[in-house]
């Protein structure tokens, strides 16, 4: 951050944070706060439990236990088991978690627990976009990186891709809900007249397309358009090439590309990047050549995270602690492991307007939302 640009980022901070002009000397100055004390004290006590349901939470998703218990009515420790094909003792504790934790209600007289159907709703795969259960399986995975990260913050540098086997897998989960939701009928229409042009047939790109999710689903929708997708992950790559092969599709490749190396010229009617380019090492370049692979007239379709650049105007975004944490523990750390720019996930709106423009985008650039969905924007540029 320039000299200017701190400046003035301070003096913004200064302005929304009503105390920090009393921050200096404050812990010395000050009388002890015994009711603030313990009110923090209880605070970090949330925040100790939050964290182990959360992992708890996980276990439930990836076990199937919510699932299996929305189809019970209130039943015993080894029902459960039972249902779900698991061990009872290890069910019996993670039901334990789950009731202290206020997740599962408990009859004691009856030893029955049930899952309320009010819960089930944020817990099961039935949930669709709701399912908050799917977004707790990456504390576990941030975990295993958590002493590399620690080394970081003294050596610098970064954790490498390599070393979040587990991260393409719990992002294809993640994006395959959102894309068989929404992609078709809300996404694709918040760019104007796009949907007629991919019914009529143009050439499309993904960048950074992972499992291919997004592409074979338009590939399906719109047969006389032309799909292409590029990921570095091979791994991604084989498994959208698979997907195309189960669904019949011939309309659409899939190649194994670094995206800075794209270097086509005019050659794409629309390029969409779903969640991809904050994670890149040279996002500056990968926008640069995504406006050089559009023809005149083409559209670039950019999904990323709904927040502003500026630290102190994410205050009030519900999940702004959860984004920053991401960022630390994987998105930032994996672009500075390859010398990047290290954007992280919160890079932000102005930032990201910003970077179009330096990628050559002069036109009006629209960023809109999509209800129901408080995670991200999507950016709509136009060569």
């Amino acid at each position: 951050m320039a000299s200017g640009e701190k400046e003035e980022y301070d003096n913004n901070a200064g302005n929304n944070l009503s105390s920090s002009s009393s921050f200096a000397g404050s812990n010395k100055q000050a009388e002890f706060d015994n009711t603030r004390a313990e009110g923090f004290a209880g605070k970090m006590l949330d925040i100790l439990n939050g964290g182990t349901v959360s992992l708890m939470i996980s276990v439930g998703h990836q076990t199937r236990l919510f699932d299996v218990m929305s189809k019970l009515p209130p039943s015993t420790s080894e029902q459960i088991a039972t249902a779900a094909n698991l061990n009872e003792r290890y069910v019996r504790e993670w039901l334990g978690a789950m009731v202290t934790g206020n997740i599962i209600e408990y009859d004691p007289s009856k030893q029955k627990y049930r899952l309320p159907a009010e819960h089930a709703a944020f817990l099961t795969c039935e949930a669709g976009l709701n399912n908050i259960a799917v977004i707790t399986q990456y504390i576990a995975l941030m975990g295993e990186v958590e002493q590399k990260i620690i080394e970081c913050f003294h050596k610098g540098g970064g954790v490498p891709y390599s070393a979040y086997p587990r991260f393409q897998e719990l992002q294809a989960e993640e994006t395959a809900r959102i894309f068989d939701a929404r992609l078709l009928n809300n996404i694709i229409p918040l760019a104007d007249g796009l949907a007629d042009r991919l019914k009529s047939g143009i050439d499309v790109l993904d960048v950074g397309c992972g499992r291919g999710k997004a592409i074979n689903i338009m590939a399906r929708a719109y047969p006389k358009s032309r799909f292409v997708g590029y990921d570095i992950s091979s791994e991604g790559i084989e498994s959208a090439d698979y997907e195309a092969m189960e669904w019949s599709l011939t309309n659409v490749k899939f190649e194994t590309k670094d995206a800075t190396t794209i270097n086509e010229q005019e050659k794409y009617d629309l390029i969409t990047a779903f969640d991809t380019i904050h994670d890149q090492a040279q996002p500056t370049k990968v926008l640069k050549e995504i406006y050089n692979a559009l023809r005149k007239g083409g559209v670039f379709l950019m999904q990323d995270i709904a927040a502003s650049s500026h630290m102190h105007e994410n205050m009030n975004n519900p999940l702004a602690p959860t984004l920053y944490t991401l960022s630390t523990m994987h998105c930032m750390t994996v672009s500075l492991a390859y010398n990047g720019e290290g954007l992280g996930t919160v890079w932000g709106k102005q930032k990201a307007e910003q970077k179009l423009r330096e990628a050559g985008f002069s036109g009006p650039i629209e960023v809109r939302q999509i209800e129901g969905d408080i995670l991200n924007y999507y950016y709509i540029a136009r060569k």
